[in-house]
């Protein structure tokens, strides 16, 4: 078992997603990003498990409904399941993102291919993790890796990410978790 798969375990705010992975019921599933991460830095920083989580993401694809009214559909029957939990869940078919993207953040992305293929550009390389349940215990996305997740830093993944809104993240993750290091947009990546 991975340092993450042990932290992830024992949070009481994702155990029971993943307990009952099986009622989420959609297409290429994982519970991903932010509230992964921020799990992991609450259990880093010993802070309570719910410090700073927001929301928790699960994102999905199905590329035969690009709907929106299939997503919302899908995001109050998951809201239903997890009502007893502390954070909003946000379901996200990851199929239709570039739909409305353009119109949101100001530039047009290209059409996702799988949920693998949208969190390898998800804005920081620490968020950029999906996980969920597998016969082994979990199975892990990580694109760039676990290493910045579990050091922990935060660097911009500029696959599509602007500068504005990875400077709005971390100006809220600094001020939650002022142990991260968190690296600059003007520093390159090696």
């Amino acid at each position: 078992m991975t340092c993450l798969q042990t932290v992830i375990l024992k949070s009481a705010l994702l155990v029971p997603i993943l307990d009952h992975w099986h009622r989420v019921a959609l297409p290429d599933a994982w519970l991903a990003a932010g509230a992964i991460a921020q799990t992991v830095w609450n259990h880093a920083f010993a802070l309570p498990a719910t410090h700073g989580i927001g929301d928790i993401d699960i994102v999905y694809f199905d590329g035969d409904d690009l709907s929106e009214e299939a997503e919302a559909a899908h995001a109050k029957r998951i809201g239903g399941l997890f009502v007893d939990l502390p954070v909003r869940i946000d379901v996200k078919n990851e199929a239709r993102v570039h739909l409305w993207y353009e119109e949101k953040f100001g530039a047009p992305i290209r059409p996702y291919r799988s949920t693998r293929d949208a969190i390898a550009t998800f804005p920081t390389t620490a968020t950029a993790v999906g996980l969920r349940p597998s016969r082994d215990g979990l199975e892990i996305c990580a694109p760039f890796g676990l290493a910045d997740l579990l050091a922990p830093i935060v660097r911009a993944n500029r696959s599509q990410i602007t500068r504005a809104i990875y400077e709005r993240k971390v100006e809220r993750w600094r001020a939650l978790w002022p142990g991260l290091a968190i690296e600059s947009w003007d520093l390159k990546p090696a």
